[in-house]
């Protein structure tokens, strides 16, 4: 089968990104010819071991197709970034006429079978349009559902063609009513497929690999250097915590003044953060299987792969109870998860300050409980870990994709 894949933003592979490059390289496993049309900053580097580059077209911001910064699907991104929000009628008419342009010049060179897009958002809505007579399957990631939120009135431009995609694949059941909610779907179009993970390379063996349960805890956090992942929360809970023994992990990148405000409260910390900054697929596998403790104090997520990578390397888990995560997670009976339960947030990723001392108690009061636990010589509950994380493997969430794909033998 040949599949098109579309993605508006690919500037590395952290989040949509990377679940892009896991499902082109599942699609290739199982014989599928790949051919991929995404939005890359001018100086990006494509990786040529993801698809031959004879195989790809680029919309390229800042100065080539389009001269402004590459649009993040989220307002805060590890680079130089347009937010949607605050985007001109000329500025998106432009970002409209590119992606349609290099979206149709993939019709024309590849000619596709099916075309999978990335986030219910403006780049499907034009794929749908350009492909109006063949099948078309959007994953939505979660970040398409804020951005509505935030800047509707280029969401309620994209909900006609929405509800005319063939299949949308979710995270979860909580974000299957999203998207019902929203965009008026009809059940029956969605499919839940989940988040999947590299289990070859996010992996603990507890015969070879140790987690040392003398000297400082290990506490990783992962991800973007912004307020909504809640990581000034995490710095400003730990410095209420100087008798206890940890080192803090914080890899990851941000852009503008979040980050700097992320960063200096990260050097008060002195020489109990390591900063190591974005990590590749390999060094941060290297990094979880040293970790005792997973930190995820995000304020909003669809269904954090970084989880699934962190539980299947033996960290235990300290999250926010968003509605993905408690999905998964919820019923656990086994110590290597902690949730954390958040107020109501004064708007989709941002609680109300007089909350803030409440939410640093909370954080404060789990830090101190799992670095306890570790502390204690209790060992990662693998064989728990693995009964949790074995659906939520590249392999199976692909094969839920391409059943979608295939509809009872037939491309739709």
């Amino acid at each position: 089968m040949k599949i098109l894949h579309i993605l508006s933003q690919m500037p590395d592979f952290t989040g949509s990104g990377k679940t892009l490059q896991a499902i082109i390289k599942q699609a290739e496993i199982k014989g599928h010819d790949n051919f991929m049309v995404a939005g890359i900053q001018n100086d990006f580097q494509p990786d040529p071991n993801l698809i031959h580059l004879n195989h790809a077209i680029f919309v390229r911001f800042n100065g080539i197709d389009l001269n402004f910064p590459l649009p993040g699907m989220s307002d805060v991104m590890p680079y130089k970034s347009t937010v949607f929000s605050g985007m001109t009628s000329e500025s998106l008419a432009q970002y409209q006429r590119a992606f349609k342009h290099k979206i149709e010049l993939a019709k024309e060179r590849f000619n596709p079978d099916i075309i999978h897009t990335h986030h219910l958002w403006i780049a499907s809505k034009i794929a749908r349009e350009v492909f109006a007579e063949r099948p078309v399957v959007t994953s939505c990631h979660g970040t398409c559902l804020r951005q509505y939120s935030l800047c509707p009135e280029i969401g309620t431009q994209i909900t006609g063609a929405v509800k005319k995609m063939d299949r949308i694949f979710c995270l979860s059941r909580h974000q299957k009513n999203q998207v019902q909610q929203i965009h008026g779907i009809a059940p029956e179009k969605i499919k839940i497929t989940g988040a999947g993970f590299d289990q070859n390379l996010f992996n603990f063996n507890a015969k070879s690999d140790t987690k040392k349960n003398k000297g400082p805890v290990e506490i990783l956090y992962a991800g973007k250097l912004s307020r909504a992942k809640g990581v000034p929360w995490l710095l400003r809970s730990l410095q209420t915590l100087p008798h206890l023994n940890f080192r803090l992990h914080l890899a990851g990148s941000g852009s503008g003044m979040e980050k700097e405000a992320c960063l200096a409260l990260a050097w008060a910390l002195g020489d109990r953060v390591i900063l190591h900054g974005a990590l590749s697929h390999n060094d941060l596998a290297c990094v979880m299987r040293k970790a005792h403790l997973f930190v995820l104090p995000s304020f909003f997520e669809g269904l954090p792969l970084v989880i699934m990578e962190a539980l299947a390397s033996g960290c235990r888990i300290l999250t926010t109870a968003l509605p993905g995560t408690r999905e998964i997670l919820k019923d656990t009976q086994s110590d290597m998860v902690d949730l954390i339960e958040l107020p109501e947030l004064k708007n989709i990723d941002t609680p109300f300050e007089k909350d803030i001392p409440l939410l640093e108690q909370r954080l404060s009061q789990g830090l101190e409980n799992s670095i306890k636990i570790i502390l204690s010589s209790r060992q990662p509950d693998i064989r728990w870990a693995k009964d949790i994380t074995h659906e939520y493997t590249w392999e199976k969430v692909f094969s839920r994709m391409e059943d979608a794909y295939h509809c009872h033998g037939t491309v739709f």
